[in-house]
């Protein structure tokens, strides 16, 4: 995954999360905003418990349902995916653009990259109505693979 490089990267990422959230009528609260913002300041996937050492310490510290909570709400607004395989999470920068989701995994450096295609698999079942759809490829990023070749 991709690190937001410059804090107007990740601002502008963010607004445009917020008016998302406000075109839906959905609340974008400081704690789905907070985990949003780490999500999307990573250097990849990130666990649900690490997340939850990047939230405020002190007393009334955010709770673990507090975080899976948010994590459920940013993966159905389209702003999170969960890495399946490595149990973890990362921050959408197209904003909940419609249609699937690949995510190609490197197995060598840990590297996540999203790419969004085709609203649904075109085979589904008679009578399937897919919202989401995610596929995990796996092997190596394209700087790995020049270090091994």
């Amino acid at each position: 995954m991709r690190n937001m490089q410059s804090s107007d990267s990740l601002s502008s990422t963010l607004a445009r999360a917020e008016k998302l959230c406000a075109r839906h009528g959905w609340k974008l609260t400081p704690v789905r905003r907070r985990v949003l913002e780490l999500l999307l300041a990573a250097d990849g996937p990130v666990k649900a418990y690490d997340l939850l050492e990047g939230l405020k310490p002190g007393p009334g510290a955010a709770k673990p349902p507090t975080v899976y909570r948010a994590l459920d709400f940013l993966m159905q607004a389209g702003l999170a995916h969960k890495v399946e395989a490595l149990n973890a999470y990362i921050g959408c920068v197209h904003a909940a653009e419609t249609g699937g989701v690949e995510l190609y995994i490197c197995a060598n450096c840990g590297s996540v990259e999203e790419r969004h295609g085709a609203p649904a698999p075109a085979k589904a079942p008679a009578g399937w109505a897919i919202d989401r759809s995610v596929v995990e490829h796996y092997g190596r990023c394209s700087a790995c693979a020049r270090l091994s070749a």
